[in-house]
Protein backbone atom coordinates (compact mmCIF):
# COMPACT_ATOMS: atom_id res chain seq x y z
CA UNK A 1 0.00 0.00 0.00
CA UNK A 2 1.17 3.27 -0.93
CA UNK A 3 1.51 6.09 1.65
CA UNK A 4 0.25 8.66 -1.63
CA UNK A 5 -3.48 8.48 -1.66
CA UNK A 6 -5.26 11.05 -4.19
CA UNK A 7 -8.73 10.56 -3.45
CA UNK A 8 -10.69 10.99 -6.93
CA UNK A 9 -13.60 11.03 -8.55
CA UNK A 10 -13.41 9.87 -12.08
CA UNK A 11 -16.51 11.76 -12.80
CA UNK A 12 -14.83 15.18 -12.30
CA UNK A 13 -12.24 16.55 -15.21
CA UNK A 14 -10.00 18.35 -12.26
CA UNK A 15 -9.38 14.98 -10.56
CA UNK A 16 -8.63 13.16 -13.85
CA UNK A 17 -6.25 15.50 -14.48
CA UNK A 18 -4.59 15.09 -11.27
CA UNK A 19 -4.74 11.49 -11.38
CA UNK A 20 -2.75 11.56 -15.31
CA UNK A 21 -0.66 14.23 -14.13
CA UNK A 22 1.13 12.01 -10.97
CA UNK A 23 0.75 9.06 -13.43
CA UNK A 24 3.01 11.27 -15.84
CA UNK A 25 5.42 11.55 -12.79
CA UNK A 26 5.73 8.17 -11.89
CA UNK A 27 4.33 8.63 -8.59
CA UNK A 28 3.56 4.96 -6.89
CA UNK A 29 0.09 6.20 -5.69
CA UNK A 30 -3.49 4.25 -4.18
CA UNK A 31 -6.57 5.95 -5.79
CA UNK A 32 -8.99 6.10 -3.45
CA UNK A 33 -12.60 6.75 -5.52
CA UNK A 34 -14.28 8.47 -2.19
CA UNK A 35 -17.96 8.24 -3.34
CA UNK A 36 -17.47 4.41 -3.99
CA UNK A 37 -15.52 3.86 -0.48
CA UNK A 38 -17.29 6.59 1.78
CA UNK A 39 -14.89 7.98 4.09
CA UNK A 40 -15.44 8.06 7.96
CA UNK A 41 -15.72 10.89 10.31
CA UNK A 42 -12.15 10.18 11.49
CA UNK A 43 -10.86 10.04 8.24
CA UNK A 44 -12.01 13.18 7.25
CA UNK A 45 -10.95 14.76 10.81
CA UNK A 46 -7.48 13.44 9.85
CA UNK A 47 -7.76 14.96 6.00
CA UNK A 48 -8.79 18.12 7.52
CA UNK A 49 -5.42 17.96 9.63
CA UNK A 50 -3.28 17.01 6.74
CA UNK A 51 -4.43 20.07 4.71
CA UNK A 52 -4.06 22.22 7.28
CA UNK A 53 -7.33 24.14 7.40
CA UNK A 54 -8.79 26.37 10.17
CA UNK A 55 -11.90 25.44 9.03
CA UNK A 56 -13.53 22.33 7.64
CA UNK A 57 -15.69 24.50 5.28
CA UNK A 58 -12.84 25.19 3.45
CA UNK A 59 -12.61 21.89 2.20
CA UNK A 60 -16.70 21.18 1.15
CA UNK A 61 -17.99 22.04 -2.35
CA UNK A 62 -20.18 24.73 -1.22
CA UNK A 63 -21.78 24.56 -4.97
CA UNK A 64 -23.33 21.12 -4.37
CA UNK A 65 -27.19 20.56 -4.82
CA UNK A 66 -26.86 18.47 -1.39
CA UNK A 67 -25.38 21.76 0.44
CA UNK A 68 -27.98 23.65 -0.25
CA UNK A 69 -30.93 21.27 -0.03
CA UNK A 70 -29.21 20.46 3.56
CA UNK A 71 -29.27 24.04 4.37
CA UNK A 72 -25.40 23.63 5.10
CA UNK A 73 -24.76 27.82 4.75
CA UNK A 74 -25.02 28.12 8.65
CA UNK A 75 -23.70 24.33 9.63
CA UNK A 76 -20.24 24.23 12.19
CA UNK A 77 -17.44 22.18 11.67
CA UNK A 78 -19.37 18.89 13.14
CA UNK A 79 -22.19 19.71 11.51
CA UNK A 80 -20.33 19.36 8.12
CA UNK A 81 -18.49 16.25 8.87
CA UNK A 82 -21.55 15.02 9.60
CA UNK A 83 -23.09 15.96 6.16
CA UNK A 84 -20.08 14.66 4.27
CA UNK A 85 -20.19 11.35 6.22
CA UNK A 86 -23.64 10.94 4.53
CA UNK A 87 -23.13 13.01 1.12
CA UNK A 88 -19.31 12.52 0.40
CA UNK A 89 -20.42 14.67 -3.01
CA UNK A 90 -19.17 17.61 -0.75
CA UNK A 91 -15.68 16.50 -0.46
CA UNK A 92 -13.73 18.92 -2.55
CA UNK A 93 -11.37 16.80 -4.80
CA UNK A 94 -9.11 15.90 -6.05
CA UNK A 95 -6.92 15.88 -2.63
CA UNK A 96 -3.58 14.26 -2.62
CA UNK A 97 -2.62 12.54 0.45
CA UNK A 98 1.33 12.27 1.15
CA UNK A 99 1.80 10.83 5.12
CA UNK A 100 0.81 13.24 6.88
CA UNK A 101 0.42 15.96 5.03
CA UNK A 102 -2.50 17.10 2.10
CA UNK A 103 -3.59 19.43 -0.93
CA UNK A 104 -6.36 19.66 -2.75
CA UNK A 105 -5.60 19.96 -6.56
CA UNK A 106 -7.32 22.98 -7.39
CA UNK A 107 -6.06 23.58 -9.75
CA UNK A 108 -4.69 20.01 -10.62
CA UNK A 109 -0.80 21.03 -10.58
CA UNK A 110 -1.55 22.03 -7.38
CA UNK A 111 -0.56 18.41 -6.45
CA UNK A 112 2.80 18.95 -7.35
CA UNK A 113 3.55 20.67 -4.24
CA UNK A 114 3.68 17.39 -2.12
CA UNK A 115 5.94 15.66 -4.91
Amino acid sequence: MSDTVLWHNARCSKSRQAKALLEEEGVDLEVREYLKEPPTRAELEALVDALGLDEVRQVVRTGEDAYAQLGLAEADDDELLDAMVDNPILLERPILVRGDRAVVGRPPEDVRRLL
